[in-house]
Protein backbone atom coordinates (compact mmCIF):
# COMPACT_ATOMS: atom_id res chain seq x y z
CA UNK A 1 0.00 0.00 0.00
CA UNK A 2 1.55 3.00 -0.91
CA UNK A 3 2.36 6.06 1.63
CA UNK A 4 -0.59 9.08 2.56
CA UNK A 5 1.53 10.92 -0.07
CA UNK A 6 2.56 9.38 -2.79
CA UNK A 7 6.09 9.92 -4.56
CA UNK A 8 5.67 10.62 -8.14
CA UNK A 9 8.77 10.64 -10.58
CA UNK A 10 7.28 13.26 -13.22
CA UNK A 11 9.05 12.73 -16.51
CA UNK A 12 9.01 15.90 -18.81
CA UNK A 13 11.75 17.07 -21.27
CA UNK A 14 11.09 21.14 -20.26
CA UNK A 15 13.17 21.81 -23.00
CA UNK A 16 12.28 20.32 -25.67
CA UNK A 17 11.15 22.87 -28.91
CA UNK A 18 7.72 21.46 -29.46
CA UNK A 19 6.41 23.74 -32.44
CA UNK A 20 3.77 25.67 -31.39
CA UNK A 21 3.43 23.80 -27.75
CA UNK A 22 5.42 25.31 -24.88
CA UNK A 23 5.96 22.11 -22.88
CA UNK A 24 7.76 23.39 -19.93
CA UNK A 25 4.87 25.74 -19.01
CA UNK A 26 2.33 23.19 -19.41
CA UNK A 27 4.14 20.56 -16.91
CA UNK A 28 5.81 23.44 -14.15
CA UNK A 29 1.98 24.56 -14.17
CA UNK A 30 0.31 20.73 -13.89
CA UNK A 31 3.03 19.85 -11.11
CA UNK A 32 2.55 22.47 -9.42
CA UNK A 33 -1.14 21.87 -9.07
CA UNK A 34 -0.39 18.01 -8.38
CA UNK A 35 1.67 18.72 -5.11
CA UNK A 36 -1.26 19.15 -3.63
CA UNK A 37 -1.60 15.22 -3.60
CA UNK A 38 1.49 13.84 -4.73
CA UNK A 39 5.16 14.22 -3.49
CA UNK A 40 6.89 15.05 -7.01
CA UNK A 41 10.21 15.07 -8.36
CA UNK A 42 10.83 15.97 -12.29
CA UNK A 43 13.03 14.51 -14.49
CA UNK A 44 14.47 13.99 -17.73
CA UNK A 45 13.30 10.88 -19.95
CA UNK A 46 17.09 9.53 -19.76
CA UNK A 47 17.08 9.57 -16.67
CA UNK A 48 14.01 8.00 -15.38
CA UNK A 49 15.22 4.31 -15.60
CA UNK A 50 18.00 5.14 -13.10
CA UNK A 51 15.50 6.61 -10.64
CA UNK A 52 11.82 5.32 -11.12
CA UNK A 53 12.81 2.39 -8.17
CA UNK A 54 12.76 4.94 -5.16
CA UNK A 55 9.08 6.05 -6.63
CA UNK A 56 5.50 4.63 -6.45
CA UNK A 57 4.84 5.67 -9.49
CA UNK A 58 6.29 7.39 -12.79
CA UNK A 59 4.02 9.78 -15.01
CA UNK A 60 5.35 10.31 -18.46
CA UNK A 61 3.88 13.54 -19.85
CA UNK A 62 5.90 15.86 -21.93
CA UNK A 63 8.63 13.91 -22.70
CA UNK A 64 8.93 14.30 -26.40
CA UNK A 65 9.40 12.08 -29.42
CA UNK A 66 10.90 9.08 -27.97
CA UNK A 67 12.91 8.41 -32.05
CA UNK A 68 15.80 11.15 -29.79
CA UNK A 69 17.01 7.84 -27.81
CA UNK A 70 14.42 4.54 -28.61
CA UNK A 71 17.63 2.25 -27.26
CA UNK A 72 17.12 4.44 -23.52
CA UNK A 73 13.26 4.59 -23.77
CA UNK A 74 13.12 0.22 -24.54
CA UNK A 75 15.41 -0.30 -21.56
CA UNK A 76 13.18 2.37 -19.48
CA UNK A 77 10.01 -0.13 -20.69
CA UNK A 78 11.74 -3.30 -20.16
CA UNK A 79 13.05 -2.42 -16.75
CA UNK A 80 10.08 -1.05 -15.55
CA UNK A 81 7.80 -4.23 -16.58
CA UNK A 82 10.81 -6.45 -15.14
CA UNK A 83 10.68 -4.95 -12.11
CA UNK A 84 6.53 -4.10 -11.70
CA UNK A 85 7.22 -0.57 -11.73
CA UNK A 86 3.93 1.43 -12.14
CA UNK A 87 3.78 3.65 -15.62
CA UNK A 88 1.02 5.95 -16.02
CA UNK A 89 0.18 5.98 -18.88
CA UNK A 90 0.48 2.04 -18.43
CA UNK A 91 2.95 0.53 -20.76
CA UNK A 92 -0.28 -1.51 -22.43
CA UNK A 93 -1.54 1.70 -24.88
CA UNK A 94 -2.21 -0.26 -28.25
CA UNK A 95 -1.86 3.53 -30.32
CA UNK A 96 1.28 5.54 -30.52
CA UNK A 97 2.73 4.00 -27.42
CA UNK A 98 3.32 0.53 -29.69
CA UNK A 99 3.47 2.77 -33.27
CA UNK A 100 1.63 3.71 -35.82
CA UNK A 101 0.47 0.17 -36.98
CA UNK A 102 -2.78 0.79 -35.25
CA UNK A 103 -4.00 3.12 -38.32
CA UNK A 104 -3.36 0.36 -40.50
CA UNK A 105 -5.44 -2.10 -38.17
CA UNK A 106 -8.04 0.26 -37.76
CA UNK A 107 -8.14 1.25 -41.47
CA UNK A 108 -8.37 -2.62 -42.74
CA UNK A 109 -11.33 -3.07 -39.99
CA UNK A 110 -13.36 0.18 -40.97
CA UNK A 111 -13.14 1.88 -38.50
CA UNK A 112 -13.64 5.63 -38.89
CA UNK A 113 -9.80 6.68 -39.72
CA UNK A 114 -8.33 8.37 -42.67
CA UNK A 115 -7.45 5.53 -45.29
CA UNK A 116 -3.82 3.96 -44.43
CA UNK A 117 -1.31 1.70 -46.07
CA UNK A 118 2.16 0.80 -45.96
CA UNK A 119 3.00 -1.30 -49.37
CA UNK A 120 2.68 -0.59 -53.12
CA UNK A 121 -0.23 -3.89 -53.36
CA UNK A 122 -2.13 -2.17 -51.10
CA UNK A 123 -2.12 1.15 -53.27
CA UNK A 124 -5.30 0.10 -54.73
CA UNK A 125 -7.60 0.70 -51.23
CA UNK A 126 -6.76 3.96 -51.48
CA UNK A 127 -9.39 6.54 -52.82
CA UNK A 128 -7.99 8.66 -55.55
CA UNK A 129 -6.06 12.07 -54.70
CA UNK A 130 -4.28 14.60 -56.13
CA UNK A 131 -1.66 14.29 -53.47
CA UNK A 132 -0.42 12.11 -50.58
CA UNK A 133 1.25 12.01 -47.68
CA UNK A 134 3.82 10.12 -46.92
CA UNK A 135 5.08 9.64 -43.42
CA UNK A 136 7.34 6.91 -41.04
CA UNK A 137 5.58 4.61 -39.43
CA UNK A 138 7.83 5.05 -36.77
CA UNK A 139 7.37 8.97 -36.58
CA UNK A 140 5.97 12.07 -34.26
CA UNK A 141 5.85 15.44 -34.53
CA UNK A 142 5.53 15.26 -38.33
CA UNK A 143 9.14 13.92 -38.63
CA UNK A 144 9.68 13.22 -41.98
CA UNK A 145 6.21 13.59 -43.57
CA UNK A 146 6.10 14.44 -47.52
CA UNK A 147 3.53 15.43 -49.60
CA UNK A 148 4.03 13.70 -53.09
CA UNK A 149 1.88 13.14 -56.41
CA UNK A 150 0.55 9.47 -57.16
CA UNK A 151 3.05 8.65 -59.16
CA UNK A 152 5.75 8.46 -56.71
CA UNK A 153 3.88 6.08 -54.29
CA UNK A 154 4.83 2.51 -55.93
CA UNK A 155 8.71 3.68 -55.21
CA UNK A 156 8.01 4.72 -51.40
CA UNK A 157 5.62 2.55 -50.24
CA UNK A 158 8.08 0.00 -49.22
CA UNK A 159 6.72 -1.33 -45.40
CA UNK A 160 8.19 1.40 -43.61
CA UNK A 161 5.82 4.42 -44.37
CA UNK A 162 2.11 4.88 -43.60
CA UNK A 163 0.50 6.69 -47.11
CA UNK A 164 -2.86 8.13 -46.93
CA UNK A 165 -4.52 10.68 -49.32
CA UNK A 166 -4.43 14.45 -48.43
CA UNK A 167 -7.48 14.80 -46.73
CA UNK A 168 -9.15 18.73 -47.74
CA UNK A 169 -10.61 18.89 -44.40
CA UNK A 170 -12.44 22.09 -42.62
CA UNK A 171 -10.42 22.13 -39.37
CA UNK A 172 -8.77 19.39 -36.48
CA UNK A 173 -10.42 18.61 -33.65
CA UNK A 174 -8.90 17.07 -30.00
CA UNK A 175 -11.12 15.22 -27.43
CA UNK A 176 -9.07 14.89 -24.35
CA UNK A 177 -9.87 11.80 -21.61
CA UNK A 178 -8.84 10.79 -18.36
CA UNK A 179 -9.11 7.08 -17.95
CA UNK A 180 -12.14 6.73 -19.85
CA UNK A 181 -13.79 10.26 -19.11
CA UNK A 182 -14.24 12.84 -21.43
CA UNK A 183 -12.88 15.79 -20.49
CA UNK A 184 -12.74 18.52 -22.98
CA UNK A 185 -12.40 19.52 -26.83
CA UNK A 186 -9.94 22.08 -28.51
CA UNK A 187 -10.44 22.64 -32.17
CA UNK A 188 -7.89 24.78 -34.71
CA UNK A 189 -10.40 26.51 -37.24
CA UNK A 190 -7.16 27.23 -39.28
CA UNK A 191 -5.92 24.26 -40.89
CA UNK A 192 -2.43 26.13 -41.18
CA UNK A 193 -2.01 26.74 -37.80
CA UNK A 194 -2.23 23.54 -35.93
CA UNK A 195 -1.80 24.72 -32.27
CA UNK A 196 -3.54 27.83 -32.43
CA UNK A 197 -6.59 26.25 -30.64
CA UNK A 198 -9.74 26.61 -28.70
CA UNK A 199 -12.40 25.70 -27.60
CA UNK A 200 -15.15 22.93 -29.14
CA UNK A 201 -18.46 22.10 -27.77
CA UNK A 202 -18.35 18.62 -28.99
CA UNK A 203 -21.87 16.97 -30.23
CA UNK A 204 -23.34 13.88 -28.79
CA UNK A 205 -22.28 12.12 -32.69
CA UNK A 206 -18.67 13.49 -32.04
CA UNK A 207 -18.30 12.22 -28.53
CA UNK A 208 -19.79 8.53 -29.70
CA UNK A 209 -16.52 8.52 -32.38
CA UNK A 210 -13.89 9.81 -29.91
CA UNK A 211 -15.21 7.25 -27.49
CA UNK A 212 -14.98 4.68 -30.10
CA UNK A 213 -11.50 4.96 -29.62
CA UNK A 214 -10.60 5.18 -26.44
CA UNK A 215 -12.70 2.31 -25.68
CA UNK A 216 -10.22 0.31 -28.56
CA UNK A 217 -7.65 1.18 -26.63
CA UNK A 218 -8.68 -0.59 -23.15
CA UNK A 219 -6.49 1.23 -21.34
CA UNK A 220 -8.18 1.68 -17.20
CA UNK A 221 -6.37 4.35 -16.47
CA UNK A 222 -4.57 7.44 -18.22
CA UNK A 223 -4.63 10.29 -20.10
CA UNK A 224 -5.24 9.87 -23.99
CA UNK A 225 -5.76 12.56 -27.12
CA UNK A 226 -8.10 11.62 -29.72
CA UNK A 227 -6.77 13.93 -32.56
CA UNK A 228 -9.57 14.08 -35.90
CA UNK A 229 -10.71 16.09 -38.62
CA UNK A 230 -13.56 16.91 -40.30
CA UNK A 231 -14.02 15.42 -43.26
CA UNK A 232 -15.88 17.38 -46.93
CA UNK A 233 -18.56 15.10 -46.08
CA UNK A 234 -19.04 16.61 -42.76
CA UNK A 235 -18.18 13.62 -41.11
CA UNK A 236 -14.95 12.93 -38.44
CA UNK A 237 -11.73 10.98 -39.50
CA UNK A 238 -9.59 9.97 -36.83
CA UNK A 239 -5.67 11.33 -37.58
CA UNK A 240 -4.12 9.82 -34.51
CA UNK A 241 -4.49 8.17 -30.89
CA UNK A 242 -1.84 9.67 -28.29
CA UNK A 243 -1.77 7.54 -25.46
CA UNK A 244 2.24 8.00 -24.73
CA UNK A 245 2.67 11.43 -23.58
CA UNK A 246 -0.55 13.76 -25.54
CA UNK A 247 0.47 17.57 -25.01
CA UNK A 248 -2.92 19.24 -23.45
CA UNK A 249 -2.83 22.73 -24.59
CA UNK A 250 -4.02 23.56 -20.67
CA UNK A 251 -3.37 27.01 -21.88
CA UNK A 252 -6.32 27.06 -24.06
CA UNK A 253 -8.59 26.81 -21.30
CA UNK A 254 -10.52 28.90 -18.21
CA UNK A 255 -9.50 28.79 -14.83
CA UNK A 256 -12.28 26.57 -14.30
CA UNK A 257 -11.90 23.84 -16.99
CA UNK A 258 -8.12 23.45 -16.14
CA UNK A 259 -9.38 22.86 -12.52
CA UNK A 260 -11.68 20.61 -13.49
CA UNK A 261 -8.87 18.66 -15.44
CA UNK A 262 -6.66 18.55 -12.21
CA UNK A 263 -9.03 17.35 -10.25
CA UNK A 264 -9.98 14.30 -12.70
CA UNK A 265 -5.94 13.72 -12.85
CA UNK A 266 -5.20 13.66 -9.59
CA UNK A 267 -8.47 11.02 -9.04
CA UNK A 268 -7.14 8.60 -11.50
CA UNK A 269 -3.70 8.85 -10.28
CA UNK A 270 -4.75 7.98 -6.61
CA UNK A 271 -7.01 4.88 -8.17
CA UNK A 272 -4.14 4.08 -10.15
CA UNK A 273 -1.26 3.90 -7.40
CA UNK A 274 -4.34 1.70 -5.16
CA UNK A 275 -5.57 -0.74 -7.81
Amino acid sequence: MPPARPRLLYVTDLAYPARGRRYGDEDVFLTSRLRTDFDLALCHPLDAAALMGSFDAVVVRNSGPVLGYPRQYDAFRERALRDGVRVYNPLTGRADMAGKQYLLDLSAQGFPVIPTVDRAQDLRHLPDADRYVVKPKLGADSIGLRIVTPDRLPALADGTVLVQPCVDFAYEVSFYFVDHDFQYALYAPDPDRRWHLQPYEPTADDLAFAHRFIAWNTMAYGIQRVDACRAPDGGLLLVELEDLNPYLSLDALDDRGRDAFVAATARSLRRFLTD
